[in-house]
């Protein structure tokens, strides 16, 4: 399943951490939101319900399903699968009863491969079933709209895993009620580092009476092995049975409720992972198996046995500030293992970046023991501090291969490629992602492969994608975290041992048509080419393939013929094969190929046809593609559900707002909050601009540390404000539309080298047009209307609805403040050992770029919603070495700025992530109107007085040198004073 497209209606998630919401064309129904309210408010705080409660029955052999303290019951959990020659069949099955007397929020949820495609889905609901049907996007989202299920929802959600998606479904189940979903999907098993690896996903999240496994393989080459790891736990083990024969399999796993239990006296479940297949299958010649059935044929080809060609290979890395701490740890682990594994014939060197590019090697070097010990020692002393210079750095590895090739020190056979990693995007040179890749296209030698790592979620991943494809390469998504260095030594392992390039697949003309792509630049060992297409079965009874190719010593010329009702007799009587398997392979193939082709069009005009070819083809084959959505509706068609694919998680999603859930549940945080839990069941409410998916934010957070970011010249600005306990900074001052923001300081608990810390300890929002007050301290959030006023608490999950202004709070996390659809802001709580010696707890604010605040905004903050001028130039060595200076121009003033590091703690609010900014001293002095004391107001709700045009107009006097310097005026005055 490509990542494209988001899902339409929103439902409950429950207490998961690790899934992002991502929200697509929402409907103008913003109204219902508000609809809520009782008298102004809801008609009590929200608060979130447990997933669920687990059960304390020890009785598993009692005829009846094994229920929890809730009274859910989940009575049987299978999963059934068939693989015929690689095309893998699954069906997912639970039935759970609700078992107590009231109404209860029942839960699907299952994880599928971002490749696999979706193609039905079944509810049985006490005897009544909902069915699925394909239908092209806008259509079945207009159906929807005529019908939609009260109640109940689905859709597809982006999971944190790399590889996986969350099918979720969810009903409001009455008490006494059963009900029982199925979900088939369909993938390609992709044969990597020698073997294929079918991976289920097992989380039924609580014990099942039933739970089975059952994995069916047919494979009509033969299967070498067939092998289950433990990936389950050892808890496990010895449970799992194998059957194998000569072109067939059997695996099987059913765990009774006593060994599902973690322990023999717990009621949790300790099924909690992935069950894992992996097998392969015999080859008997280099020119690989063609297998033809039902009026489509498949070409598998893995010849091994090959001498590996020689290869020539740029490793371009990410050293920005971004890759500080645990990445380049592990960047520096993996790089350490793959420039040991190089062979005495490759060649090759390293590409450095921050917002300078730096080489190991200015050419390419043998990778003999000593240049491989010499660049792992330069890799180990790389300090990541910086910005981002993506586009010169390719352009310098880029160089370096075409000059190795002019000067003839490169082998005629030997395969080139460029491995790029990264963690972000570009922030300094070229900026421009479509310039970027345009750069590359006109520089890069046809015969160079460029594969992109992309390290975490902050990366635009889509931009990688397109820029390996376009050039002959792949793209991988890597976490993170401590799996970081093994995921990219394993992507390398792919890509590390070329056995073949130029490879040519040819087939008699008139006989075959609608062949897949045929043309390959390299193969790698370990790996499979798969080509398909339709045959002529009527009038041809043997089909011919001709592949062509260059190995290490040799053109190779390689011929198979197989006849065309060769598998008839072995499929016909084998009841598990799939008989439309070549077809579901083909159409598997084609539209991943159309989706690429999409991606990379020229034009509008071809992405049009291309997007009416894949369309097509998701109808015929009724399978869940970007452009089709899935309908699920009751017999009678008056009730009915809907299932978008998702949307890649860096663009995670599209402009959307906050929403209620009808029942009482939680609501979203916005998304460009990225807030590290999932968002809770909500209704689709209208598109709301106010909320950017731009990681690039405006912040205030720790001692107090203010990111500003200027989005025109796309740099962020840095400095601190060194000011007293109980002092109260105005951040934004907006009278025209009626907002101010202000926040009060607490102080650290002693000094440390002679200085007292100081820390946001309140946050106050006035909106007086509203009449509305909100009070966020490190003990509770309050709404205040006049004299009337409610509270939530940290300790809660809950929300408060009045005028149209929506307090959204996550427990002991943010809070975050949506007001109608212009304006949205996150605060985020940082809690400290209660003990600690020196910390205390503390706030932070975060605003997105796009809050519709007057031109007369002022404050801390405020000030910058009119962007300045801003150049920066001359960056040099600074005291640090590893903090370079420059020269800022602005507001007429000329600035030493130091290049360094600032924290943004939206996604992990304890380590934080690294912000490259530009760092303004002296609490921001010439960067900010004035002195910073002129930001001190009396009260929490205080709108500063603000003196600024005149302040404006003494700037452009000193700049223009019509006068000496003019007296600051009273900044709580009306009237300037000048002097002359």
């Amino acid at each position: 399943m490509k990542p494209l497209i988001c899902f339409l209606l929103l439902f409950f998630v429950s207490e998961i951490q690790s899934f992002d919401l991502v929200i697509d064309e929402i409907p103008d129904d913003l109204e219902n939101l508000f609809d809520l309210e009782v008298d102004g408010f809801l008609s009590k705080p929200m608060t979130r319900n447990g997933r669920y409660q687990r059960s304390t029955l020890n009785d598993e052999d009692s005829g009846e399903a094994v229920a929890g303290d809730d009274k859910i019951s989940i009575y049987s959990y299978k999963v059934q699968s068939t693989i015929t020659s690689r095309l893998v069949n699954t069906m997912i099955q639970s039935k759970v009863e609700n078992k107590a007397k009231h109404s209860q929020n029942v839960v699907f949820d299952v994880q599928i491969p971002k490749e696999a495609f979706i193609h039905n889905f079944t509810m049985n609901i006490n005897g009544i079933t909902f069915t699925s049907s394909i239908r092209e996007k806008s259509a079945a989202r207009q159906q929807y709209a005529q019908a939609r299920a009260k109640g109940k929802a689905a859709g597809i959600v982006r999971s944190s895993a790399l590889d996986m998606e969350n099918f979720k479904a969810e009903l409001n189940v009455p008490g006494g009620m059963k009900v029982q979903f199925e979900i088939h999907y369909q993938e390609m098993m992709r044969k990597k580092l020698g073997s294929y690896e079918y991976v289920i996903p097992l989380q039924p999240g609580r014990l099942a009476k039933h739970l089975e496994v059952d994995v069916r393989i047919i494979e009509p080459q033969g299967l070498r092995y067939v092998h289950v790891p433990n990936s389950l736990g050892d808890h496990f083990a010895g449970i799992t049975t194998i059957s194998k024969g000569e072109k067939k399999a059997h695996v099987s796993f059913k765990p009774t409720v006593a060994q599902q239990r973690k322990c023999p006296t717990c009621s949790a479940t300790a099924v909690d992972g992935n069950f894992v297949v992996t097998y392969d299958v015999h080859r008997e010649t280099k020119a690989g198996e063609l297998e033809i059935f039902n009026g489509y044929f498949i070409h598998y080809f893995a010849p091994d046995n090959l001498d590996p060609l020689p290869k020539n290979i740029l490793f371009v890395i990410d050293v920005s500030g971004s890759m500080w701490g645990l990445k380049m740890k592990q960047t520096v682990e993996a790089m350490k293992t793959i420039l040991g594994d190089l062979r005495p014939d490759d060649h090759f060197s390293i590409v450095d970046f921050n917002h300078n590019v730096r080489t190991w090697r200015d050419d390419l070097v043998a990778a003999t023991a000593s240049q491989t010990e010499d660049a792992k020692k330069y890799i180990q002393e790389i300090h990541p501090n910086g910005g981002t210079n993506i586009n010169e750095a390719l352009l310098r590895a880029i160089f370096i291969l075409k000059e190795a090739s002019s000067l003839g020190m490169l082998d005629p056979n030997s395969v080139s490629m460029i491995i790029l990693v990264s963690d972000g995007d570009p922030t300094v040179g070229e900026l421009k992602l479509t310039k970027i890749q345009k750069n590359v296209k006109q520089n890069i030698p046809e015969d160079v492969s460029l594969f992109s790592l992309g390290i975490g979620f902050d990366v635009d991943y889509d931009f990688l994608d397109r820029l390996a494809h376009e050039n002959h390469g792949m793209a991988q998504r890597i976490f993170g975290n401590q799996e970081t260095s093994s995921q990219m030594k394993k992507f390398y392992n792919q890509v590390s041992t070329p056995l073949l390039k130029k490879v040519e697949f040819n087939y008699p003309q008139g006989s075959v048509s609608d062949v897949t792509q045929n043309s390959f630049d390299n193969y790698f060992g370990g790996s499979e080419i798969m080509v398909a297409g339709k045959v002529d079965a009527d009038n041809v009874q043997h089909l011919q393939s001709v592949i062509t190719a260059t190995s290490s010593n040799a053109e190779l010329v390689l011929e198979t013929l197989a006849d065309v009702e060769g598998l008839d007799d072995f499929l016909k009587k084998e009841p598990h094969a799939d008989p439309k398997f070549t077809e579901k392979l083909w159409a598997y193939l084609t539209v991943n190929q159309l989706l690429a082709e999409r991606n990379l069009a020229p034009t509008a005009a071809l992405k049009r046809n291309i997007t009416r070819s894949i369309l097509q083809m998701s109808l015929d084959h009724h399978i869940v593609t970007p452009f089709t959505a899935m309908l699920i509706e009751n017999p009678e068609g008056n009730e009915r559900m809907l299932a978008d694919s998702p949307q890649d998680q860096k663009k995670g999603c599209c402009p959307g707002t906050l929403g209620v859930a009808p029942n009482g549940l939680d609501k979203s945080i916005p998304p460009w909050a990225k807030p590290t839990a999932t968002a809770e069941s909500l209704l689709s409410v209208r598109r709301a601009p106010t909320l950017s998916t731009d990681p690039r934010i405006t912040a205030v957070d720790n001692d107090p540390h203010f990111i500003i970011h200027l989005l025109k010249s796309q740099e962020n600005i840095c400095f601190n404000i060194d000011s007293e306990p109980g002092k109260i900074l105005n951040l934004v001052s907006d009278p025209d539309s009626g907002v101010v923001i202000n926040g009060q300081l607490i102080g650290a608990k002693k000094r440390e080298n002679k200085k007292l810390s100081t820390y946001f300890g309140k946050i106050g929002f006035y909106f007086k047009n509203k009449g509305l007050k909100v009070e966020i301290s490190t003990e509770t959030i309050t709404l205040k209307d006049g004299s009337y006023s409610t509270a939530l608490s940290w300790s809660d999950t809950g929300s408060i609805i009045r005028k149209r202004l929506l307090v959204s709070v996550k427990k002991d996390s943010s809070v975050t403040i949506a007001m109608d659809t212009e304006m949205s802001f996150m605060v985020l709580l940082h809690r400290v050992w209660k003990n600690h010696p020196v910390n205390v707890d503390f706030l932070g604010i975060y605003i997105p770029p796009t809050n519709q605040f007057s031109p007369s905004a002022h404050g801390l903050i405020g000030q910058f919603m009119s962007e300045p001028e801003v150049y920066i130039y001359n960056e040099r060595p600074g005291r640090d070495p590893e903090k370079p200076e420059a020269t800022m121009e602005v507001k007429g003033h000329k600035l030493t700025v130091t290049s360094g590091l600032q924290k943004d703690y939206r996604t992990d609010q304890v380590f934080g992530t690294n912000v490259h900014c530009w760092f303004v001293h002296n609490s921001g002095k010439g960067f900010i109107d004035g002195h910073y004391n002129d930001y001190l107001v009396p009260h929490l709700y205080s709108f500063l007085k603000n003196p600024w045009k005149g302040y404006r107009l003494n700037q452009f006097v000193k700049k223009k040198r019509f006068f000496p310097p003019l007296p600051h005026p009273d900044k709580y005055s009306d009237s300037l004073v000048f002097s002359v």
